[in-house]
């Protein structure tokens, strides 16, 4: 049995490095590390694929979240406690300012927390913002690659298809919960965060950061914009939205460089 081995991934001490990547999809994990050297798999266990190597003489994570903020919270909390200390999510969302268009990339700076993980370990005044550092190296690689990017406020949620909607015939809200499930409070909330200026929505960050800040660790988000909210039209196809993770990715493994450098 691995030392210090946690309850759920089994990970142990010597599986996890400092710099985290956190994807919801498993199957990012392998692109993220495609480009690494001495790749070890680590973990699969339920929604959990990690990755640990080297970049660049930087070792490095890669650890699926899963969809949401509970699995979200408890991959953080099993790396935090193995020593990893700078987290990154890669992922998708969709847009709900109009200026953010598809393809670009949201570099969250703080997150509504609009879910229940994160009221699980502190109050709901807290703030949900991002690590100045992270945002920094993220916003400073995103520049280089000339990719168009926003910084901004990022809505977090639980409910997938509760919270989202889809615009009907005649520019009518419609719900897209089964059987057309709704309640009434529910149809103003994209455009009550739009007003807001929140750009982006999206299921993990609020936890993320929320848990970085508790935990004294630096976290931030890049997600690229795969649909719009509400759902007018399809969004990417799945060539297109895999070219735009990939170029989030990018970005990412950058600023990671970029911290690592600095922390010496």
């Amino acid at each position: 049995m691995k030392k210090n081995a946690q309850i759920i991934s089994g990970l142990g001490e010597g599986d996890v490095a400092p710099y985290v990547f956190l994807p919801g999809d498993p199957g990012r994990v392998p692109k993220i590390t495609a480009t690494w050297q001495d790749v070890q798999e680590v973990c699969r266990v339920r929604e959990y694929v990690v990755h640990t190597g080297t970049f660049r003489g930087v070792r490095m994570t890669a650890a699926s979240t899963g969809i949401g903020s509970p699995s979200t919270a408890i991959i953080v909390e099993e790396l935090a406690k193995l020593g990893a200390h700078t987290f990154i999510r890669v992922g998708n969302s969709g847009a709900i300012a109009d200026q953010v268009a598809l393809g670009d990339y949201v570099i969250s700076t703080g997150a509504v927390r609009d879910e229940g993980t994160s009221r699980s370990y502190v109050a709901a005044e807290y703030p949900a913002v991002a690590h100045y550092e992270v945002v920094t190296a993220l916003v400073e690689a995103a520049k280089v690659s000339g990719q168009r990017y926003h910084t901004g406020i990022t809505v977090s949620v639980d409910g997938f298809y509760s919270r989202n909607k889809v615009i009907g015939a005649g520019g009518r809200i419609l719900p897209m919960s089964t059987g057309g499930y709704e309640q009434s409070w529910m149809n103003e909330y994209c455009a009550d965060w739009k007003r807001a200026r929140v750009l982006n929505v999206e299921m993990e960050s609020g936890t993320l950061f929320t848990l970085a800040n508790l935990f004294g660790l630096r976290a931030g988000t890049i997600c690229t914009v795969s649909d719009r909210t509400p759902w007018s039209a399809p969004g990417q196809d799945a060539l297109s939205l895999d070219t735009n993770i990939r170029g989030a990715i990018d970005v990412a493994r950058e600023a990671v460089l970029k911290l690592a450098a600095r922390d010496g």
